[in-house]
């Protein structure tokens, strides 16, 4: 049996939606009174934990308890590991130039529109990216292929961003290299292979949501929406357009891929 319980699966779409906003309103009021918005950065993953722990208590005697207990350690996993870099990442900074230009134009009062343009609408994305998470933990069929694929792809995803993480914060801790383009090692095969781990291990999630066509297609959106964001939303298209006038980023990006990994190409001259 494959089918879920749609009515527990629908009590549960309300209370995921009611945590993740919870933590998007609680991080908004610690905001606030730091005045230091980059700390919603942080608030991404945890939300993302929360839902799926959320997730994990209501789902207790619908879903199997195997695929409940993988597509929740694996969302908790990911979200904390992602919470944790960026609050080690962001230490002793100021405001994040983001978020300083967008409340600087901000028509009225600055802090309500930071919390409809920036909390709420992540508050919403979280809903909207981890449904297959949250489909998964209903679903009564046992762990099979399909599920092993989509593990296999999250632990894929999740290396590939921990370790080009941690491979940029080494290269940024050596004062020689500053003002450089990093280009080593995953960097050296994608401009972005944070993202790209990102994008595997929504992929990989949504998978565990596919022991029926009708959570399969329900959940499609998920990493759809993920892999835009990725690619041409706050992620990427962002990030390089904030280092287009860096020195040596032009040569950077003429050798290394934009972001699905390939060996560097040889520029002439």
């Amino acid at each position: 049996m494959t089918t879920l319980d749609w009515g527990a699966f629908g009590w549960n779409l309300a209370a995921s939606a009611g945590t993740a906003l919870a933590v998007m309103l609680v991080t908004f009021a610690v905001a606030v009174a730091k005045g230091l918005h980059r700390i919603v950065d942080v608030a991404w993953g945890v939300a993302f934990a929360a839902v799926a722990l959320t997730t994990w208590l209501l789902s207790a005697g619908y879903g199997d308890d195997g695929r409940r207990l993988a597509v929740t350690l694996a969302t908790v996993v990911w979200g904390l590991r992602l919470a944790l870099h960026i609050a080690r990442r962001g230490r002793g900074h100021g405001e994040d130039p983001r978020y300083a230009r967008m409340l600087d134009r901000a028509p009225g009062d600055p802090r309500l529109y930071a919390l409809r343009k920036v909390y709420l609408l992540q508050g919403g994305l979280v809903w909207l990216v981890s449904l297959p998470v949250q489909a998964a933990a209903y679903l009564p069929a046992a762990l099979g292929p399909v599920a092993a694929l989509g593990l296999l792809l999250w632990l894929t995803g999740l290396l590939f961003e921990a370790v080009g993480d941690h491979q940029l914060a080494r290269f940024k801790a050596d004062p020689a290299h500053r003002g450089r383009i990093m280009d080593r090692g995953l960097w050296s095969w994608t401009r972005h292979p944070n993202y790209f781990g990102d994008l595997l291990v929504w992929w990989g999630l949504y998978l565990l949501a596919c022991a029926s066509w009708q959570t399969a297609a329900l959940t499609l959106v998920s990493p759809l929406v993920m892999s835009a964001l990725l690619i041409w939303g706050s992620g990427k298209r962002l990030l390089e357009a904030h280092m287009a006038e860096r020195p040596g980023f032009a040569a950077y990006a003429a050798r290394t891929s934009g972001f699905f990994p390939r060996p560097p190409r040889r520029v002439a001259g």
